[in-house]
């Protein structure tokens, strides 16, 4: 998609000979520690008194971002601020340090050339460095490495200690239904505890994953399936630790990875308090494989349909699942369902299926399958196929009449009906 940079109208002409900058400020810090954010506190103060105490700077405020990281895009005060700058609300955003800006190259660089576009310059204190100026983008980028490569010195101690308090057997999260971490050690919450002795006796009573949603969900307790198999394979639960099942690949990301065999694990037993006896969790764990053994789907892999993973749900989220509705019957067909509606039901979600053959008729009405990113299911007889290259094409559907949806070997079967249901009538018999 085209970017399209908003510049700001040429400012009318000043009477004054001195311009005067409308100056804000950009302050972070990447901890949600009382002293850091002290230290956060204090920045406020002092760039406040610093713009307002300026000659020719006309103060436009100070944007703050609290306990994120840098090398995340989403903070989001440094995104109003650029949409402020965009707006045309700001000439000039001061800011301590490269690394305070950002800690990466690129997300410094593409803010930066931005705000150069839109004419708004960005003053760097430790630095000493305006972007406007000659040789602004040219120091920038060195300085942008380096700042980068303090992100990474920092991720890799950081990765250091993580994995050294896993050789020592002490986790590094902090929290845990059933559990809380305290001095480093899982302590049980009572209350907790309870919900997962339930879920892990329901299942042994027989009960199956959905089901035992099903009920949580009823009394406000909101857990995904995911989250339930999760939990009911946690080794935890019995009192155990296994230490680094996943990891971060990339600093810049910190994007988590599933430990597949790439760094070791570390196993301790008898770690805290367990909630599941051994022999209870044990039991859980080999139902889970005589359930998963007896219910196995053919090895072959199931098939991919072009649309698979393409439709999202406008009232709850989830993705739609392709179904043979009806199956069985004369009136089958296939339709594509919510997924929390397939599964949960109409208490969860009022979605409405969908007729692949009405859905593919509007999609090669939209502009077809090439190109398209999603499906969006905004209401109810609505669909918003959005494209690639930015395109959106929103447009209603119905429902066919059963009528309309009849072959000619079910109408005929009718006509024969309703003719005998006429004759019957006419002999004065009963139907």
């Amino acid at each position: 998609m085209e970017r399209i940079i908003h510049r700001r109208p040429p400012a009318k002409a000043q009477k004054t000979a001195l311009r005067l900058l409308r100056t804000a400020a950009y302050t972070r810090v990447s901890s949600g520690k009382d002293a850091m954010l002290h230290s956060l506190s204090a920045q406020v103060s002092y760039y406040s008194k610093l713009i307002q105490n300026t000659p020719g700077w006309v103060y436009a405020g100070v944007y703050t971002d609290e306990a994120i990281t840098g090398t995340k895009r989403e903070r989001p005060e440094f995104q109003r601020l650029l949409e402020d700058c965009r707006a045309g609300k700001i000439d000039l955003v001061v800011t301590k340090s490269v690394s305070r800006f950002a800690r990466n190259t690129l997300t410094t660089l593409e803010a930066v050339r931005e705000l150069r576009a839109l004419e708004v310059d960005v003053f760097f204190e430790e630095q000493n460095i305006h972007t406007l100026s000659a040789e602004g983008e040219f120091l920038l980028t060195l300085l942008a490495s380096y700042a980068q490569e303090e992100s990474l010195s920092v991720s890799e101690n950081c990765k250091w200690r993580i994995r050294n308090d896993f050789k020592e057997g002490r986790p590094t999260f902090t929290r845990l239904l059933g559990y809380e971490l305290q001095n480093g050690k899982f302590i049980i919450v009572p209350g907790e505890a309870e919900l997962v002795r339930r879920i892990f006796a329901d299942y042994l009573s027989g009960k199956g994953i959905t089901s035992i949603r099903k009920a949580l969900l009823s009394e406000g307790v909101g857990i995904s399936q995911t989250g339930l198999s999760k939990l009911l394979r946690n080794e935890k639960y019995a009192g155990d630790l296994l230490l680094q099942k996943s990891f971060t690949a990339d600093h810049l990301t910190k994007k988590k990875t599933k430990n597949t065999g790439q760094l070791p694990m570390y196993l301790v037993e008898d770690a805290h308090e367990a909630i599941i006896p051994r022999a209870d969790f044990n039991a859980v764990r080999a139902e889970m494989a005589r359930r998963s053994a007896r219910y196995q789907p053919n090895p072959q892999a199931p098939p991919l349909y072009d649309l698979s993973g393409k439709i999202r749900c406008g009232t709850c989220g989830a993705g739609y699942r392709r179904k043979h509705a009806a199956a069985g019957s004369k009136y089958e067909k296939i339709v594509w369902i919510c997924k929390t509606f397939n599964t949960l039901g109409r208490d969860h979600c009022t979605a409405q299926q969908i007729p692949d053959d009405i859905l593919r008729a509007k999609l090669a009405e939209a502009g077809g399958l090439e190109g398209l990113q999603e499906i969006r299911v905004p209401g109810p007889n609505r669909l918003c196929f959005v494209y690639a290259d930015g395109r959106l094409a929103e447009l209603p559907w119905q429902h066919p009449s059963r009528r309309e949806s009849w072959t000619p070997g079910m109408k005929e079967q009718a006509r024969q009906d309703a003719l005998r249901g006429h004759r019957m009538r006419e002999g004065g018999q009963t139907a």
